[in-house]
């Protein structure tokens, strides 16, 4: 892992109204980590990542992204990062090969990368017979990791994942972490958010955030002695159970 930092944030805020979402949240992310980002449904990490995506304006504080500002360059972020979502990534109506294309297409790559770029997922997913299978025909576990393959199409710096591993069964999971080390050892970082505890065992560190703040931050291992707890489960639940709000 490289010690080039390729996310900040500095006391980033996102307020609606009176209510603060996200509350002067602080961390570094390196290059080439696997950064898992946790938090029970309502902890402000949905809205957190929006931000870093460029696709939510903060209220107050600072953040870099691949080296751009979220407030002046959120465009250029999106350009930048990859992007995963358990709820949406392929068209299902779509052949394989044809996403693959229209993402290459999407983030200007010419047709000579798209062409061999294809190929070699293609044959690293071993999925040539699917090649020109409409993706909603795929099994769930097939989808989540060409969805993946095609988020980082683009060779990015950077790929956040939301809650990526969503619905798919334990062999399937840890085949998926399999690729996200893969990408990790290629130098591209990983920004993950997980319900799944034994996942966050898989991370580099796993900060966790409740009620907007992040109030833990380490690698796995340390975070276990800090709580003095056996697994990231408990570690979870132990700061959880100080949650007071439950809507994001």
């Amino acid at each position: 892992m490289n010690s080039t930092k390729v996310i900040t944030a500095n006391q980033l805020t996102k307020r609606f109204g009176d209510f603060v979402a996200v509350d002067h949240i602080s961390f570094e992310v390196a290059k080439g980590e696997i950064f898992g980002f946790l938090g029970a449904n309502g902890a402000g990490k949905t809205t957190a990542m929006r931000m870093l995506c460029g696709l939510s304006m903060p209220t107050s504080g600072e953040a870099t992204v691949a080296g751009l500002d979220v407030y002046k360059a959120n465009e250029k972020i999106k350009r930048s990062i990859g992007y995963m979502s358990q709820k949406f990534s392929l068209y299902d109506d779509l052949t394989v090969k044809e996403n693959m294309q229209f993402y290459g297409g999407i983030y200007g790559k010419s047709k000579a990368f798209i062409k061999d770029k294809t190929i070699s997922i293609i044959d690293q997913l071993h999925l040539q017979k699917e090649a020109d299978t409409l993706v909603g025909s795929l099994p769930l576990g097939w989808k989540q990791k060409l969805a993946f393959s095609v988020a980082i199409f683009h060779e990015p710096e950077i790929v956040f994942l939301d809650e990526p591993t969503g619905g798919v069964d334990p062999v399937t999971r840890r085949e998926f972490w399999n690729m996200i080390y893969e990408a990790s050892d290629k130098g591209i970082t990983v920004f993950v958010t997980t319900h799944y505890m034994d996942e966050a065992e898989y991370c580099n560190r796993v900060s966790i955030m409740v009620d907007g703040r992040i109030d833990a931050l380490d690698t796995p291992s340390q975070l276990k002695i800090n709580y003095n707890a056996a697994s990231m489960d408990e570690v979870f639940l132990k700061l959880a159970r100080k949650a007071k709000r439950s809507d994001q």
